[in-house]
């Protein structure tokens, strides 16, 4: 007799793969044990069900204890910029060397293992947007146990992006299991230190950041004038109204309409609502009522 799970148990077990925290993923796995056929043929994915949440509680356990015992200062770094991008790899895995040529950053670059004891922070600039950037230090076998672990890995929690940077596959297999035991699912680029020191790719390693970050870069004007600069950025599928929260909290409640150029309208200037959808490199000009 087959498990014949329902679309609702599939849409949980969807939610539960794409889950990030242990919260979040505790959540879905009990939501999957509600939902799914109680009879002989299922009593495989019942149990199955069932350890993944006690793996878990007791993951979740863990790091309560540990964080007991991490200094009561802790650690803080304030997301700035539109976005956060750590780098994560094992020690002596060109992390540091990355940070320096995308960012303004002056990381100490050694020979020497563990280098880096703390995270170090850096901004990159794509064409007016800020990006932090933060090297976090070197992955160890069970880095989540470690004493400062589970504050490494709250920053990085927090983070749009991930960059694995290693010079072999069990270095890269090390770094891939210690995301996983601490359930981080976040995207991620790959950079072999090895291939990609060859040649000088820090424009197509900023470009790569920028297109897996899922953004977009809006300029706006005032009439009669150039696009003012920086430009604003924002998600991709944002519309008029988001970019007008951003812009001045009042813009919404005054608005009247707004003009936009580029590729977004059939014609440039065209008139639009706040619910039209931007793409890259719109200039928006924004009209309010007096």
């Amino acid at each position: 007799m087959p498990v014949n799970p329902g679309i609702e148990y599939q849409k949980a077990e969807l939610e539960a793969a794409k889950a990030r925290t242990i919260e979040e993923k505790l959540a879905t796995l009990r939501k999957m044990l509600q939902l799914v056929p109680k009879h002989k043929s299922s009593e495989k994915l019942v149990a199955n069900i069932k350890g993944r949440i006690a793996k878990l509680m007791k993951l979740q356990e863990k790091q309560k204890q540990i964080a007991k015992h991490v200094s009561r200062g802790g650690l803080s770094i304030k997301k700035e910029g539109a976005a956060r991008v750590c780098i994560l790899g094992s020690t002596n895995s060109g992390k540091s060397t990355l940070l320096a040529k995308l960012t303004n950053a002056k990381p100490e670059i050694s020979a020497y293992p563990f280098t880096t004891k703390k995270p170090e922070i850096g901004t990159m600039d794509y064409e007016g947007i800020k990006i932090q950037v933060v090297e976090i230090p070197a992955l160890t076998k069970d880095f989540l146990l470690t004493e400062k672990g589970p504050l490494f890995v709250s920053v990085v929690r927090e983070a749009e992006l991930l960059i694995l940077t290693y010079l072999t596959k069990e270095e890269r297999r090390l770094i891939s299991n210690e995301l996983k035991a601490a359930n981080i699912n976040l995207s991620l680029i790959e950079y072999n230190f090895k291939e990609n020191a060859k040649t000088d790719e820090t424009v197509n390693i900023k470009e790569k950041i920028w297109k897996a970050l899922g953004l977009i870069k809006v300029y706006t004007k005032q009439p009669g004038k150039k696009k003012d600069y920086p430009p604003v950025a924002l998600k991709k599928g944002a519309t008029v109204k988001e970019l007008a929260e951003k812009v001045h909290k009042d813009f919404v409640k005054r608005f009247k309409f707004a003009r936009v150029y580029g590729k977004s309208v059939k014609f440039e200037g065209q008139q639009v609502g706040l619910h039209h959808v931007l793409v890259d490199d719109n200039v928006v000009e924004l009209h309010v009522k007096d």
